[in-house]
């Protein structure tokens, strides 16, 4: 008997971007000889039997020299040996050759009971999706790892805890039109794709995302009434692009999605919503940097969830990204026993700068159905934040932001550093605990703080 999880490997998904098929006959050359011309000094030779897209295919995955990381080398040797280096770094050949089968699953990872269950029963919405090189990076013995509790099913996933929803920020109901969220006055959600290269089984979007023919749809036609929208309310300045994930689009979709968008006056800049760097880091080819670098201003906030992500193929593609003129901003959900430390959240949002890339929000997990696994008590956000001001630089310090359920939008939290107030006196506590006096007649900030002048308070704070 085939399981739900089995189906998957033929049942409808999102459409994918376009790939050019693996297939070829018999009389065609190898793909040694393909290679040996298309790298030619006289540039590639093309025959009847050597279709044009396939060459030029391959000269450019030979030519984009992706590192590959020890983890992603020894994956491939052992689950893919047939794979060539070309084939790996083909950011295609990763998507036709995502894992998202129970077998698939089994053959690459000891399963727990548990997960097994999980991924049998699974049905519909956010299917199981791992690109090859994520899945290098997951532990393949141990079901409690962080990383591949975020992609492997439990069945957790299927108990609704109170407070949880399908669509606990109301995205729906403020979406001015099909696939555009209209929430803040200034700016819109434009989700342009359900499909994703992986899967988190955390996703805010859940509901939507990996499912043909459910109750979300996106084509060019909806794209279509939601940049008529646009063009109608000349208040919308800032569009950000998410799905799904934009950069699974074909660069020749996004060209197209960008510049129409930039064509609209009243728009003064674009940002996309991505975790392709982290979890598809090849997509982020030559090509698609050009295409991208066309439609300044254009922003990217990049979905990272733990230092271990931060590999030499990631490395390479935030740098391709920052060296085009891209602004870099990561957005972290914390997550109850994978990035729930200070230490860790420190390490990742460090290494992150190294990389060009800025640390922008740390969001609570939004309360979607099932993800009463994933999800800490407020107490121990406020504790990284206060863990990481005045422990390390400012700007490795992101914004920690519960995203309101029920449409609010994002509510910025702060560990409580006012103290309260003496007279004209402003008392505040720094990082290390000491309080300070900051001069401040007229103003009522820290008013409502009960107990007056603690004892010992400093002098005035200079400067």
């Amino acid at each position: 008997m085939r399981t739900n999880c089995d189906a998957q490997t033929t049942s409808p998904e999102v459409e994918e971007p376009p790939s050019i098929t693996t297939a070829r006959p018999s009389t065609n050359p190898t793909k040694a000889d393909i290679l040996k011309r298309a790298l030619s000094p006289r540039g590639p030779a093309v025959n009847a039997t050597e279709p044009a897209a396939k060459v030029v295919q391959i000269s450019e995955a030979r030519r984009e020299r992706f590192p590959v990381g020890p983890d992603a080398r020894q994956f491939q040797k052992k689950f893919f040996p047939g794979a060539t280096a070309a084939d790996w770094n083909d950011w295609r050949w990763q998507l036709r050759s995502r894992i998202k089968s129970l077998s698939e699953l089994e053959r690459m990872f000891l399963l727990s009971d548990d997960e097994r269950d999980a991924v049998i029963r699974h049905n519909g919405s956010l299917p199981v999706g791992i690109t090859p090189y994520y899945a290098s990076l997951l532990d393949r013995q141990n079901p409690d790892d962080g990383l591949r509790r975020t992609h492997i099913p439990v069945g957790q996933e299927y108990i609704r805890t109170p407070g949880e929803a399908d669509d606990p920020l109301g995205e729906d109901h403020d979406a001015a039109v099909p696939g555009l969220v209209h929430r803040y006055p200034d700016r819109v959600l434009f989700l342009a794709t359900g499909f994703c290269s992986t899967y988190c089984r955390y996703c805010t979007r859940s509901r939507m995302v990996g499912e043909a023919g459910g109750d979300y749809s996106f084509s060019k036609s909806q794209w279509e009434k939601a940049l008529q929208y646009i063009e109608a309310n000349p208040q919308i300045r800032d569009v950000l692009i998410s799905g799904g994930d934009p950069l699974t689009l074909s660069d020749d979709k996004l060209d197209y999605l960008l510049g129409r968008l930039r064509a609209i006056r009243h728009v003064e800049f674009v940002r996309l919503g991505t975790k392709v760097p982290v979890v598809l880091p090849m997509r982020v080819t030559r090509a698609l940097v050009r295409t991208l670098r066309k439609h300044h201003p254009l922003w990217m906030s990049i979905h990272v969830t733990h230092p271990s992500e931060l590999t030499p193929e990631m490395t390479q593609a935030v740098t391709r990204l920052a060296d085009a003129g891209i602004p870099l901003g990561s957005q972290t959900v914390l997550l109850k026993g994978i990035n729930d430390e200070v230490e860790t959240m420190k390490s990742m949002m460090h290494g992150l700068l190294m990389r060009r890339v800025k640390p922008y929000y740390l969001y609570q997990c939004d309360p979607i159905t099932g993800s009463a696994q994933f999800r800490t008590p407020v107490d121990k956000g406020i504790e990284i934040i206060e863990g990481l001001r005045g422990h390390t630089t400012g700007y490795a310090v992101p914004q920690y932001v519960i995203d309101a359920p029920g449409g609010g939008g994002k509510i910025p939290l702060l560990p409580e550093y006012v103290v309260g107030r003496d007279g004209d006196d402003l008392l505040l506590r720094n990082f290390e605990g000491g309080v300070y006096r900051y001069s401040d007649p007229g103003g009522t900030v820290g008013s409502d703080k009960s107990g007056g002048l603690p004892v010992s308070a400093p002098a005035l704070l200079e400067g």
